[in-house]
């Protein structure tokens, strides 16, 4: 019906090796974690990542070695840690090309993307380390197809002499993989909250997969077209997954996992401890159904946020 998958076909038709990646979400908000976890399942590698500020879902692809690439700004295990520990000890070795960003660059670089631009001019970062320091060198950006020749090109301002600004890249996304709280059969989606760098990811995409939480109907979502995010031509897939966010928060429906941001940043200290973790809670699950109760039903549950509040809490205790 639609563009309905499930989420095992989404990503064997959808995602590739050697795909340049966009992921949706903040840190610890809405990562499209069952989609992560599928990739992961289904060996998929190579990637060029280039996305918002991103959590442990890179930091997986990372510790099990599909990232090639990794342009950003920061990747954390908020609440745990500053810097995603896998992503560190990966980089540290030398096994990982990575270029640095600021923040506000590389969203506009996302969204320059989303509207086509060839380049986005900026100011930003001239006079800081990131204008002088280059993470991926010349030499190494001409080996691999899809990464731009330079990290930026210092021009001149056509419309003022003199005046410098620094061309960066935009991005050519082959594949954005959002999560998201509402979709309908036809692929509009319905973000609640924050929607961060999503619409962009999904309107740059060449091919743009989708996970919610809820799939309604197009005559139900069509009714208030105001509360709508992403256009249904913006999408190729659309996959039920409830708690597919999950370890993160999903505005609205749930809290993060505070327990399981501090088991996985636990076990992410080494390498052993990390492939012990992914082993029982990716690769030792089938697919997201079998995650899922294998997390049970008592645990999401107390993850409900409290209507008013917007976080879960126990609100039978005083005080």
């Amino acid at each position: 019906m639609g563009k309905i998958y499930s989420l095992h076909d989404a990503i064997a038709k959808y995602v590739s090796d050697g795909d340049f990646i966009a992921f949706g979400g903040f840190t610890t908000n809405r990562k499209p974690f069952a989609a992560v976890h599928e990739i992961l399942r289904q060996g998929k590698k190579d990637f060029i990542v280039q996305t918002g500020p991103a959590g442990h879902d890179v930091d997986m692809l990372i510790g099990e070695g599909r990232v090639k690439a990794f342009i950003n700004c920061y990747i954390a295990n908020s609440g745990c840690t500053n810097v995603c520990r896998r992503f560190r000890k990966a980089y540290e070795q030398g096994k990982l090309l990575m270029e640095d960003y600021s923040q506000d660059v590389l969203m506009l670089q996302l969204h320059a993307a989303s509207l086509g631009l060839p380049f986005l001019p900026v100011k930003l970062m001239i006079g800081s380390g990131l204008e002088t320091e280059w993470g991926i060198t010349k030499e190494q950006r001409q080996k691999i197809d899809k990464l731009p020749d330079d990290k930026f090109v210092t021009i001149e301002n056509p419309f003022k002499k003199g005046d410098k600004v620094l061309a960066c890249p935009v991005p050519e996304i082959d594949t954005a993989i959002i999560h998201v709280q509402y979709a309908s059969p036809d692929g509009t989606c319905r973000i609640i909250g924050d929607e961060f760098h999503d619409v962009d990811i999904a309107v740059a995409a060449k091919k743009t997969i989708v996970t919610c939480e809820q799939i309604i109907s197009d005559e139900q979502i069509r009714r208030d077209p105001t509360l709508n995010s992403i256009p249904g031509f913006c999408v190729d897939a659309v996959v039920l997954a409830p708690f597919g966010a999950h370890p993160s928060q999903c505005y609205s429906l749930y809290d993060y996992d505070k327990a399981y941001y501090k088991a996985y940043d636990v076990a992410s200290k080494t390498e052993e401890d990390f492939k012990t973790f992914v082993d029982e809670w990716v690769y030792g699950v089938k697919d997201h159904e079998e995650y899922i109760n294998k997390l049970g039903a008592s645990r999401l549950a107390k993850l409900q946020v409290i209507p008013g509040l917007g976080y879960a809490v126990d609100m039978t205790k005083e005080g």
